[in-house]
């Protein structure tokens, strides 16, 4: 009962901001602003540790650069995700602009499922809306995720998910969905956010990530190589507010055939590279170094 009456409220609150436009909406992303990085400071300090450390090279006030557009970036985002609550397929259509679909075509007439190495950059949750320029019932498209501890939170989150047609599945779960979805002969599409920290007791690739030994997690190249899958990157840019451009690049067009760590070395080459190009648009509050390692440079 107080789960059902917690999910009305943050609904039905959301779904009222939702209605607004987005140029509106973006008023109140710079009032929120100021209240997270002005006032309350929001892991301000965790930001720039990570900027002064990521980046020794740049002078203190480039990276306070980057620290004040990344958490404008970071409150669009959210304003952004809400949106989804109310938002036209037209009017996600002309702000989400996707690259190189052909890749994935090709992959999916050839009878391959995908995964996409996806990270925190720009607006991922717009991502899905690929499903508009794709062909309806051919392909099953899906993201992986970590359940929420606050449970009607995490069923607002799962509807959000849901706005263009894809699946969701647990992090826990995963490996039993797309098994069974390969049984049943259907080819699927699913995105895997591979920019967090390993959890708890998972193996971790070591590698030299944005000038620090970084761990990377190694759980999505062993399920994609376990499936024989093929390995997509997908490149986010933030070409102007509220407008993103996402590039499909393929990493391997057959996961099990690849060297260990092959993959995932390629996914942190090709993440490297989107970060540096604007390193803004990545989620710096999130502290993924917590795990110390040995380095094993990318090459």
């Amino acid at each position: 009962m107080m789960h059902n009456i917690a999910y009305a409220l943050y609904y039905g609150f959301f779904k009222a901001l939702a209605l607004l436009p987005l140029p509106v909406l973006y008023v109140f992303s710079d009032l929120i602003r100021i209240v997270v990085y002005n006032i309350a400071g929001y892991r301000k300090r965790t930001v720039a540790e990570n900027l002064e450390k990521c980046f020794p090279d740049k002078t203190p006030e480039e990276r306070k650069k980057i620290e004040r557009d990344f958490y404008r970036n970071f409150c669009d985002n959210l304003i952004e995700t809400i949106k989804l609550l109310h938002i036209s397929d037209r009017e996600i259509t002309r702000r989400m602009e996707f690259a190189n679909l052909e890749a994935i075509e090709q992959l999916v007439d050839s009878g391959k499922s995908i995964i996409i190495y996806f990270a925190h950059t720009g607006n991922w949750e717009w991502a899905p809306s690929i499903t508009l320029h794709m062909p309806a019932g051919k392909v099953v498209f899906g993201q992986v995720y970590r359940p929420l501890r606050n449970k009607a939170f995490d069923r607002l989150m799962l509807k959000i998910r849901s706005r263009f047609g894809s699946e969701s599945y647990p992090k826990a779960t995963v490996m039993r969905n797309l098994l069974l979805l390969k049984r049943q002969n259907k080819i699927s599409v699913t995105g895997f956010m591979s920019d967090q920290k390993p959890s708890h007791g998972d193996p971790a690739v070591p590698l030299m990530f944005l000038n620090r030994p970084t761990a990377f997690i190694s759980g999505t190249e062993t399920l994609g190589h376990k499936l024989g899958f093929a390995a997509v990157y997908w490149d986010m840019e933030k070409t102007a507010r509220g407008h993103y451009r996402l590039t499909a690049k393929v990493l391997s067009p057959d996961m099990a055939a690849e060297k260990p760590q092959k993959i995932t070395m390629a996914y942190a080459l090709a993440l490297q590279q989107t970060i540096l190009r604007n390193p803004a648009i990545w989620l710096w509050t999130h502290n993924r170094w917590k795990i110390p390692v040995s380095i094993n440079p990318l090459q």
